[in-house]
């Protein structure tokens, strides 16, 4: 097959499937997903608080804290991602070798074409238990390793369709490919246990957890190839999402995860970095990247979820580059230290700490929870002056929400710093003009907290 014939089939893959995930009258037959259900369980509860926010005093309105749940549903979705599980993804994936572009793709035991053909597996596995809810298939692409050197290279993809055609798609993804030394090698030992085999392990237990239910949004879990050769794998179906329309409102790239010493033996695992490509006024990315971050801190995680003001490290890149790069929010999850460097031949399971790698997930699977079937953000929001040099704030009610939370981001600050609970749709307040933003979040009935609105400039 020629390369124009093999995008353009790809194309119509992808066209095709996504058409099937975002109908509104979807098929029962075994090539379609069935009609559309309400998610059959209870959906995670918030927990209290902001961590480590100034508090906002209003005295005619006060600053009630949100009311304990009657059961932690969050805390019971996020039991049940497994340390074994994940270093076990780790270890197979690591034992093939090498996943590098130029590697065989033939092997049923090295190579990239048997890291493949294990993901795929996986997916299988969940497609079979979900009850018709989890749906795989591939989207192929060209991958040059020299200017007149292609190989074939396949994204590997498992969804979820949506309840609601208008919540969009939520993409989370992580590269398989690996790279040794010489950088273009096949054949080099190119482990790649941390780089990404951490970040692969994690798409692939979500997919488990999440495969079971359904929610408002679609939900995409990405495997991507060639991420190691300038990320083609990501800038190809980037593409493609964009040629078919897509409304992604959400990319979270799990990109090395798992490890956390850095080159001197200093340890910290209290924190993932979130990287997201500027400016921090006005980027969809870095609005994400603070939504991230004040979730984390509302579901009171058990890892830190720190903004960090770049779209990645210096001199580096990722998956999600590839979505910001064409307007779509995107982040990057990444551990807060580095121990291993690229192309390193002992990025090996020994140095991932598995419980480290558990909680990097779990912040993974309560963002993509909560952006998914949370309830919709406020709409039609308004700040309207008053006397006495206050501001009103008023917002049209979401039908399905028993309380709000106003989120409150001072000047030159990288996260909302403040938040206020709120059962109302107004509150009338002095000091919304000390902050450079304000966004707000519904919160419904069993507790889920839902995406941010666009934010809103008080000056």
């Amino acid at each position: 097959m020629n390369r124009t014939a093999s995008h353009r089939q790809s194309a119509l893959i992808l066209a095709g499937f996504m058409l099937l995930l975002l109908s509104c009258n979807l098929g029962t037959s075994d090539n379609a997903p069935p009609t559309l259900a309400p998610l059959p369980t209870p959906t995670p509860q918030a927990t209290l608080g902001y961590a480590e926010a100034r508090p906002v005093v209003l005295p005619a309105i006060g600053a009630t804290p949100l009311p304990p749940s009657d059961d932690d549903a969050m805390r019971q979705l996020l039991d049940q991602v497994e340390s074994d599980r994940l270093m076990s993804h780790v270890r197979s994936l690591q034992d093939l070798r090498t996943r590098h572009v130029n590697s065989t793709q033939t092997s049923a035991v090295e190579g990239i074409g048997a890291a493949r053909r294990y993901i795929n597996d996986q997916f299988e596995i969940f497609r079979a238990a979900s009850g018709g809810k989890f749906y795989t298939f591939e989207v192929g692409f060209y991958a040059y390793t020299a200017p007149d050197e292609r190989t074939s290279q396949y994204n590997i993809v498992g969804a979820i369709s949506g309840t609601d055609q208008n919540a969009g798609a939520i993409i989370v993804g992580a590269h398989y490919d690996s790279i040794g030394t010489p950088r273009d090698s096949g054949t080099a030992y190119a482990p790649g246990a941390n780089d990404n085999g951490s970040g692969v392990a994690a798409v692939l237990e979500m997919a488990r957890i999440m495969s079971a239910s359904q929610y408002k949004a679609t939900i995409m879990f990405v495997l991507f190839a060639a991420e190691e050769v300038q990320r083609q794998g990501s800038i190809a179906f980037a593409r493609w999402i964009a040629d078919d329309n897509l409304n992604v409102t959400g990319m979270i790239n799990l990109d090395t995860i798992g490890n956390i010493h850095d080159f001197n033996g200093n340890r910290e695992d209290r924190y993932l970095r979130v990287y997201s490509e500027g400016p921090n006024e006005s980027s969809v990315s870095r609005r994400l990247a603070r939504e991230a971050n004040f979730l984390g801190h509302n579901y009171d995680l058990a890892i830190d979820l720190h903004v960090m003001d770049a779209v990645d490290r210096e001199n580096r890149y990722g998956d999600h580059q590839s979505f910001s790069d064409l307007g779509y929010p995107a982040i990057r999850f990444i551990n807060a230290f580095e121990e291993k460097r690229n192309a390193d031949p002992t990025d090996t399971i020994e140095f991932i700490e598995p419980d480290y790698l558990r909680r990097s997930t779990q912040a993974a699977l309560a963002l993509v929870t909560a952006l998914a079937e949370g309830p919709r953000p406020p709409a039609n929001i308004a700040l309207r002056e008053r006397e006495g040099g206050k501001k009103e704030l008023v917002w049209e009610p979401v039908a399905e929400a028993a309380g709000y939370i106003i989120a409150l981001r001072p000047a030159g600050s990288l996260i909302y710093a403040d938040q206020l609970p709120i059962d109302e749709t107004k509150v009338v307040w002095a000091g919304f003009s000390d902050y450079a933003a304000i966004a707000i979040a519904a919160r419904d009935a069993r507790g889920l907290i839902g995406p941010l609105s666009q934010e809103i400039i008080p000056h």
